[in-house]
């Protein structure tokens, strides 16, 4: 191609390609077959699909997990496994994902924030037990637990969010919920049922003294221990206007 002149990259291209093929079938003159022949015979049957995604160029940095479970990266923040905090580890950052190694394991991953600088990114369960059910502990959540529960305990949750603060009502049914692990949805909502009966200004304290009092008075019954207290009709107060009117 010494000798022929090309006024554009396309032209260009065209030629080589034509010549390159002419290349690929001519045979070797100490050998044969051709570089054609001899890719499809020993080369050809060993090359693998490529890759169902494009390659993405990547860097690399290494990062320390701070007390809060997450690493700072370019002035943004990503959470990891909190069993990681003070830990040193790689994170790979590519045009639109952060990922984070310990000894060559993935322990987390995130879609790469952008914009504003001191972003967070938070996994839920990256974070510890006591803060995740914070996190999730919300007064929309509360009124959806206690709806399962029954209209008793409903009217009891809507009592105390509308009076106390949102930290302490939060606080409050924080304490509330957490009794779902020892007592039964029948018995909390008899409890709810009762203080309400009781008491214009129902509080958690209270009802966790109604649940107690309830499932020992359930098991005297249900052990037929429970006695029903009898009164001698010759009692004073007892006796009515009859007696104390005298007889006639």
């Amino acid at each position: 191609m010494r000798n022929y002149q090309c006024f554009d990259i396309h032209d260009l291209n065209k030629q080589i390609l034509s010549k390159l093929d002419a290349i690929n079938k001519e045979s070797f003159q100490k050998r044969p077959g051709s570089r054609e022949s001899v890719f499809n015979e020993e080369e050809k049957p060993y090359l693998l699909p490529l890759r169902p995604t494009r390659f993405k160029l990547s860097e690399w940095k290494i990062a320390i997990v701070q007390p809060n479970y997450h690493i700072q990266i370019e002035r943004m923040y990503y959470s990891v496994p909190y069993e990681y905090i003070q830990s040193e580890v790689h994170v790979r950052l590519s045009k639109d994902l952060i990922e984070v190694y310990f000894n060559d394991t993935r322990i987390a991953s995130h879609k790469r924030l952008m914009g504003m600088v001191g972003q967070y990114a938070t996994l839920p369960e990256h974070m510890p037990d006591n803060h995740r059910l914070f996190l999730e502990h919300t007064p929309e959540s509360s009124r959806e637990w206690a709806g399962k529960i029954g209209s008793n305990m409903l009217e009891m949750v809507e009592f105390l969010l509308k009076n106390s603060s949102d930290k302490k009502a939060l606080n409050q049914l924080m304490s509330l919920r957490s009794l779902t692990r020892k007592y039964a949805i029948e018995e909390l909502e008899l409890a709810a049922q009762n203080i309400l009966v009781a008491s214009s200004n129902p509080t958690v304290s209270v009802f966790k003294t109604i649940l107690v009092r309830n499932k020992k008075r359930l098991k005297a019954e249900e052990s037929d221990t429970l006695t029903s207290l009898k009164t001698n009709e010759a009692y004073g107060f007892v006796r009515g206007a009859n007696y104390f009117g005298g007889k006639k």
